[in-house]
């Protein structure tokens, strides 16, 4: 290698060491200062139970809560437990997006199907999920087909609403510059319809599963004998506040780990996309 390409390709290296520091750096710093306001609560939080300003009943101490995730994964409860909740959630969620999309895809290309279909579809979503909870029990039973249709009516309405407003919102003139083309109807679907609208539907499905994920936890709280939902009913029962905190904190963080997983899904498939980003 020449001087001068030796010369040329050092300041390069330095540059992005340094870039790849201040990455690095920012990345650390936006951590902490995430990390900043809940470490001050818990520590305010601990202070307050250590010190009996609170009851324990209603309030238990961080320290106690973590004692009660170190009880329950070391016998394996919480993992089994775990498991029941996310293989009913995904079973819920699967057949509510599947629904949706054929539905939604179907209201999205027929006004006549839009007129017969819709306003039953716009009825059922404005009922609130608690309301109809008691009714898929009385008539599916408190076996595991009436959770999984709960989780499946709570996830439809997002991804059936976002495929309805994807495929409207794709522009008139597109469609038209299809036709001189002479684009038969499954190539207009392929190479128009999908990439124009799925932003959208990747939108809708977020919402969808953060919906069937809320709804896991109605299914399992009314009469369930598996998964978070009934260990918490159980604690409940049992006068174990701990053990209902570490419920909660699970169903928080898993759907917060779900969520970021659907999210990363999301950017990679329309990384395409050059949008503003703040």
């Amino acid at each position: 290698m020449s001087e001068q390409a030796q010369t040329l390709r050092a300041p390069a290296v330095r540059t992005g060491r340094k870039k790849n520091f201040s990455r690095g750096k920012g990345t650390l710093l936006h951590f902490v200062a995430a990390a900043l306001l809940p470490a001050v609560i818990l520590i305010v939080w601990q202070w307050y139970g250590a010190t009996g300003r609170v009851n324990p009943l209603l309030l238990p101490s961080p320290l106690a809560i973590a004692k009660a995730f170190g009880r329950l994964i070391a016998s394996g409860e919480l993992p089994m437990q775990l498991g029941f909740s996310l293989g009913r959630a995904s079973l819920g969620i699967l057949y509510g997006a599947v629904v949706a999309l054929i539905l939604g895809a179907a209201v999205g290309f027929s006004r006549k199907i839009e007129r017969v279909l819709d306003p039953l579809m716009q009825i059922l979503r404005l009922t609130p999920s608690l309301a109809t909870a008691p009714l898929i029990i009385l008539w599916f039973g408190f076996g595991e087909t009436s959770k999984i249709v709960i989780i499946a009516f709570g996830s439809f309405f997002p991804l059936y609403m976002g495929v309805i407003q994807s495929i409207r919102n794709v522009d008139k003139k597109l469609f038209e510059v299809t036709q001189v083309l002479e684009f038969g109807r499954g190539k207009q679907l392929a190479r128009l319809i999908l990439p124009a609208s799925l932003p959208g539907i990747l939108s809708g499905l977020r919402l969808c599963i953060a919906y069937g994920w809320l709804a896991l936890v109605v299914a399992e709280l009314l009469g369930s004998q598996t998964g978070i939902g009934f260990l918490m009913s159980q604690a409940q029962t049992n006068s174990q506040p701990e053990t209902v905190f570490v419920g909660v904190i699970v169903f928080a963080v898993m759907g917060k780990l779900i969520d970021s997983f659907v999210a990363a899904i999301e950017r990679r498939l329309l990384r395409w996309r050059d949008n503003y980003t703040g």
